[in-house]
């Protein structure tokens, strides 16, 4: 069942809570009035046609200067960082995949897991990843250059696996791979989340932004929303949803408005 947005109150088990946010990109107004949380160990889809502000709001969330906070609160595990910077919201527990990284070139992949390595994510870990996400001859070249889009893909996959963050966001993981890239991507972001397991991971979350649904043959979210025009407009089951959407495109959608 799909229905429009209504978020209010405070929930204990809440990680991510967004009240009232208002963003704007280079002066032009994109996000308007978002509100929603995500509860600990909760899995968050969301979906909406392109420009519709989808990554613009985890870019905000994770604090790139680019996007300006015009009004709102962003609260992680009960602290305000609104007005944090990058470093310190993944300092917190704070992650995110890129749908288009950037090369970056003087330091290697090896390097760069080597220093965002986290509890005893070390070289065993960062090996044992690597083979598993077919990047070990990657290891020693400089980040993402020369990668295909999967393999691109997949070594934001292995940061993030390094990094155990508290609350991912990941853009688009479907975009621009192949079939079998999908397969090995989408198992592997199920183990990072924890949902492999018998007994989920409490803590960790996630929000992700999806197109094409893929993702979802291998993760059970809990939640999906649709953004539209700049707003979160509707809720409900992420698979319902995605039906309604290959069904109708988002014209339900606006008729909920």
């Amino acid at each position: 069942m799909i229905k429009t947005i209504k978020e209010g109150g405070i929930k204990m088990a809440e990680m991510l809570k967004v009240r009232n946010l208002h963003v704007s990109v280079e002066g032009r107004k994109v996000l308007e009035d978002i509100n929603f949380s995500v509860d600990y160990g909760e899995v968050a889809v969301l979906f909406g046609p392109n420009g519709a502000g989808k990554t613009t709001l985890i870019m905000t969330l994770m604090g790139f200067p680019k996007y300006k906070i015009e009004k709102g609160k962003i609260i992680f595990k009960g602290v305000d960082v609104t007005h944090m910077d990058v470093s310190e919201r993944a300092k917190l527990g704070m992650g995110i995949s890129f749908q288009r990284p950037p090369v970056v070139r003087g330091v290697s992949l090896q390097k760069l897991l080597s220093v965002i390595g986290n509890g005893d994510s070390k070289e065993d870990k960062i090996s044992e990843y690597a083979e598993k996400l077919n990047l070990k001859s990657h290891l020693s070249r400089d980040v993402n250059d020369g990668f295909s889009g999967g393999e691109v893909k997949r070594a934001e996959l292995l940061q993030l696996l390094i990094q155990k963050p508290d609350l991912i966001f990941i853009d688009e993981p479907e975009s621009g791979v192949d079939l079998e890239n999908i397969v090995l991507i989408g198992e592997m972001t199920n183990q990072l989340l924890g949902r492999g397991q018998r007994v989920k991971d409490p803590k960790r979350s996630a929000i992700i932004i999806t197109h094409t649904g893929y993702i979802l043959d291998y993760i059970n979210a809990d939640r999906g929303y649709i953004l539209l025009n700049g707003k979160l407009q509707c809720r409900g089951n992420p698979r319902d949803i995605l039906s309604e959407i290959k069904k109708n495109g988002y014209r339900r959608c606006v008729t909920c408005q």
